[in-house]
This record gives C-alpha cells, sequence and structure tokens, in this order.
C-alpha cells in the first residue's frame, strides 16, 4: 500500500463561518429589536389587551422594531443555525427568504419611480392620517415630532393641515388652548434657548402668513423630503446599491454552501 488516501470533496471553513458570524449579528439584533418592541407595547399596555392595537387611528412606530426584528431574527436564526449544522434545508431556506426580501425591494423601487405622483399622494394621506392621530400615542407623537424638526416642515403640504387634529383646527367649537396652533415641532429653533418651548406654536396660525414665517415653519413634509432625496440622491443611491450587494453576496455563499455540503454527502 502507498499509504496515500483520497481526499473527497470538502466544506469550506470560510465561507461556513463567515455565514455563522454574520447572522449571528442579525440573530442578536432581531432579538433587540423585537424587545423593545415588545417592551414599547408592554408600556402602553397592549400586551394585556390586545384589542387595543386596533384603536390607534394612525400609525403604530412599534410595528416597525416588530416586523424588522421578526424578519432579521428568522433570517439570522436560519442562516447561523443552517451554516453551523450544516442544515441544507435551512441555508435553502435563507437564501430564498433573502431573495424574496430582494425582489420586494425592487419592486417597490421601479413602482415608486414609475408612479411617483400616486406615491406622493399615498404619502400625503398617511402623513394627515396621523396627524388626526396625533395625540393618540406617545410614539407616534415622537415620531412626528421627530420627523417635523430634522426636515424643519410642519403638516403634509403646509401648517394649515393641522386643522385635522382636533386639538390644533381653528372652528369656533374647539375650546382647546391649542385651537389654531401647531406643535412645537413646527417652531423655529433659537439657538440660544436651552429649554425647549412646548407652547411656541399657541395661536401660530392666527397670525398672518408673513409673520408665521418668523415663528414656525411653512412649508410642508412632503415637498421637504422630496428636496431632501434629491440633495441626498447620490448617498441613498449608495445605501440601497450597498445593501442590495449584501444581499446578492449573502445568497451566493450560501447557495455555495449548500453545494459543498450536498457534494461532500454525494461522495460518502
Amino acid at each position: 500500500m502507498s499509504g496515500k488516501h483520497y481526499k473527497g470533496p470538502e466544506v469550506s471553513c470560510c465561507i461556513k463561518y463567515f455565514i455563522f458570524g454574520f447572522n449571528v449579528i442579525f440573530w442578536f439584533l432581531g432579538i433587540a429589536f423585537l424587545g423593545i418592541g415588545l417592551w414599547a407595547w408592554n408600556e402602553k399596555g397592549v400586551l394585556s389587551n390586545i384589542s387595543s392595537i386596533t384603536d390607534l387611528g394612525g400609525f403604530d412606530p412599534v410595528w416597525l422594531f416588530l416586523v424588522v426584528g421578526g424578519v432579521m431574527f428568522i433570517l439570522g436564526f436560519a442562516g447561523c443555525i443552517g451554516a453551523l449544522r450544516e442544515n441544507t434545508f435551512l441555508l435553502k431556506f435563507f437564501s430564498v427568504f433573502l431573495g424574496i426580501i430582494f425582489f420586494l425591494e425592487l419592486t417597490a423601487g421601479v413602482l415608486a419611480f414609475v408612479f411617483k405622483d400616486w406615491i406622493k399622494d399615498q404619502l400625503y394621506f398617511f402623513i394627515n392620517n396621523n396627524i388626526r392621530a396625533y395625540r393618540d400615542d406617545i410614539d407616534l407623537q415622537n415620531l412626528i415630532d421627530f420627523t417635523q424638526e430634522y426636515w424643519q416642515c410642519c403638516g403634509a403640504f403646509g401648517a394649515d393641515d393641522w386643522n385635522l387634529n382636533i386639538y390644533f383646527n381653528c372652528t369656533d367649537s374647539n375650546a382647546s388652548r391649542e385651537r389654531c396652533g401647531v406643535p412645537f415641532s413646527c417652531c423655529t429653533k433659537d439657538p440660544a434657548e436651552d429649554v425647549i418651548n412646548t407652547q411656541c406654536g399657541y395661536d401660530a396660525r392666527q397670525k398672518p402668513e408673513v409673520d408665521q414665517q418668523i415663528v414656525i415653519y411653512t412649508k410642508g413634509c412632503v415637498p421637504q423630503f422630496e428636496k431632501w432625496l434629491q440633495d441626498n440622491l447620490t448617498i441613498v443611491a449608495g445605501i440601497f446599491i450597498g445593501i442590495a450587494l449584501l444581499q446578492i453576496f449573502g445568497i451566493c455563499l450560501a447557495q455555495n454552501l449548500v453545494s459543498d455540503i450536498e457534494s461532500v454527502r454525494a461522495s460518502w
């Protein structure tokens, strides 16, 4: 006997542990997002009364944490355990699930470009629907305030959109102290102020338009968002291309590992 042994196909340890390590991060991030979402619902009493999920007229930002966390948890689990245990079913599920997400993102991007006017109308409807529910949920309120402060805007297309809210509308029957006003996040910021004046928007829309521009932002969030996109188009496009390449890279690695595992098992 020559002492030489036949060396059959082997599973690439580099690919295997790269997929494992990368997905461990996703797995734990998914758990963290889910934990934050469930904690937020528990603080709002949603977990003790599940039917209250439908009570909010606007968008509950907690859904973002739950949906993103759920997707990351499922992907991370399938990729992590699939690579570690060399489970071809989980690895195929990982690559198919990642492929579906990539296809949905690509479809959404094409539809957003083709039907941009429709998307603009839906965005207007979405913002106004949430303006109505501004005081109904603290998370939604914080999201709207952050949006208006970040993009220096007020309402969907202008400050008068706050007439849709029962606390801020200008009707004679409105007894609220916030009548004909806007939230503090619509107010122009004074750099000298260290403490936020939450009453700065009171009676703001009762003033002439020239005076309004001194006190509050008069541009709507939809046109301001469009302007932000145009100004940061290269960065936004770069981020989306980077995410797409990572997804394609992940699919290719998973398929490579599946091929290696099946080759090794076929040689037994």
